[in-house]
C-alpha cells in the first residue's frame, strides 16, 4: 500500500499519487498517459494532472491495480 507521507515531490495535489517505492518499471505511464510520468531523471513515476473524467479515473485506478510494488495510492 502506498505510504501517503512518502510521496515523490513531483505529484500534483490531489486524490492519486505515487510514492517513493516506485521502482521506476513505467506500468503506469503506459497504463495512464494522460495522467503519470517519470521524473526528470526517469527513476521514477509521478502524477503530473489528477483525473477530470471517468475514463482518466478508471486508468488511474488500472495503473494503481497494476503497480508490482503499490506505490501509487488513492485518497479520494
Amino acid at each position: 500500500m502506498a505510504d501517503k507521507e512518502n510521496k515523490v515531490a513531483e505529484n500534483v495535489p490531489g486524490q492519486f499519487y505515487v510514492d517513493e517505492g516506485c521502482i521506476g518499471c513505467r506500468l503506469c505511464t503506459n497504463d495512464a498517459p494522460d495522467n503519470f510520468r517519470m521524473t526528470e531523471d526517469e527513476s521514477t513515476a509521478f502524477v503530473f494532472k489528477q483525473p477530470e473524467k471517468d475514463s482518466e479515473t478508471k486508468d488511474c485506478e488500472n495503473a494503481m491495480d497494476s503497480c508490482p510494488v503499490d506505490a501509487i495510492g488513492n485518497d479520494g
